[in-house]
């Protein structure tokens, strides 16, 4: 283990120990066995120790969700991925306060994010998405969040882990439409689903303000 896996590891027992507060530059050094100018060298600043301690903690939480990968259920994907994100929140409370506790966005984060963004992508372009993508993303991961840390906050054995399934649900109905395999989904999810194929790949034909104009058609059709 060289230097900075030293430090990496010292500050994320330290974080699983007591907090973040815990997290002291003085007492990772100290823990890690080395002098504070390294510390600084190898990280520049606490935050940059952070992101460090950040990215080591989701390491395995991310390559679970690639491990995932895809069906040719999307609905069933984001089922699947929310049961991965609270079983994850629960199991490492101290490594999700720090990604989500938080204003910052930490860099390991935004790839949970982009991953989210891309399930909720492809939910809209089968035509099953009631709302725009980026309102149904905000509206899933601020859920999710809420239930992860009412959970957190709440005594192991007073805990009503049935919250889980049943808020997933709930958001699920609130996001998507049910079609089946022959039946035509509705004018506003169609709308969604080219708003989304356009954003995927925009047609050369058009100019770019003539794709501003019919996204802003789109959006509002969609509403």
């Amino acid at each position: 283990m060289d230097t900075r896996e030293r430090l990496v590891k010292a500050a994320a027992d330290l974080l699983v120990e007591g907090g973040k507060e815990a997290v002291s530059t003085r007492a990772v050094a100290t823990a890690a066995g080395v002098q504070a100018p390294t510390l600084y060298r190898l990280f520049g600043d606490k935050d940059g120790l952070l992101d460090a301690v950040a990215a080591h903690g989701f390491a395995g939480y991310l390559s679970s969700k690639h491990a995932l990968g895809a069906t040719d259920d999307p609905v069933d994907d984001l089922r699947r991925g929310w049961d991965l994100h609270i079983g994850f929140g629960l199991e490492r409370p101290a490594f999700y306060l720090l990604m989500y506790g938080e204003p910052r966005k930490r860099e390991a984060r935004l790839e949970a994010d982009a991953m989210l963004r891309e399930i909720i992508s492809r939910i809209a372009s089968a035509g099953r998405l009631a709302v725009p993508v980026e309102q149904a993303a905000q509206f899933v991961h601020a859920t999710g969040l809420g239930v992860v840390l009412a959970l957190i906050a709440t005594p192991e054995d007073e805990r009503d882990l049935g919250l889980i399934a049943f808020t997933r649900e709930n958001v699920l109905r609130a996001i998507t439409v049910d079609v089946a395999p022959d039946e035509p989904t509705d004018i506003p999810s169609r709308a969604i689903a080219l708003r989304t194929a356009l954003e995927e790949d925009p047609p050369r034909m058009m100019s770019p303000a003539e794709r501003a104009l019919l996204a802003e058609w789109l959006d509002r059709v969609a509403k």
